[in-house]
């Protein structure tokens, strides 16, 4: 049986869900690896694929107080980091619709390259 997902982002390097392999984003969607969640280092992306979302929920974090999502893998259910959905101040709006998730629960897979194709021109005599 293959890896089992509902969308596939492709790229070069993929992020999976370390519990079940299903693919969740690629290197090209990573924002930043300088975030810190509850099992150590975390990772900003733009758009992540294959995920379940909690219900909203205000939190205190080191940043200051945000609304945010837990998400889950869509496939095994396990908890893989949150999503921000509102920041109270300025500065942090940035990661409004962002999604964390924590590298302890996600591997760094090889993914696949598209070919361009070329275009062969017909030569007629």
């Amino acid at each position: 049986m293959g890896r089992i997902f509902l969308e596939h982002s492709g790229g070069a390097k993929l992020f999976l869900c370390a519990n079940c392999d299903a693919s969740l984003t690629n290197r090209e969607q990573l924002l930043s690896t300088r975030f810190t969640g509850a099992t150590g280092r975390a990772f900003l992306f733009k758009k992540v694929v294959n995920l379940t979302f909690s219900e909203m929920q205000e939190r205190q974090m080191l940043t200051g107080r945000h609304v945010v999502r837990d998400v889950s893998c869509k496939n095994c259910n396990t908890k893989l980091g949150w999503m921000y959905e509102f920041a109270n101040e300025e500065s942090q709006r940035y990661k409004e619709g962002r999604v964390i998730l924590e590298r302890a629960l996600i591997v760094e897979s090889d993914g696949f390259v598209d070919q361009p194709t070329r275009r062969r021109s017909a030569v007629f005599h």
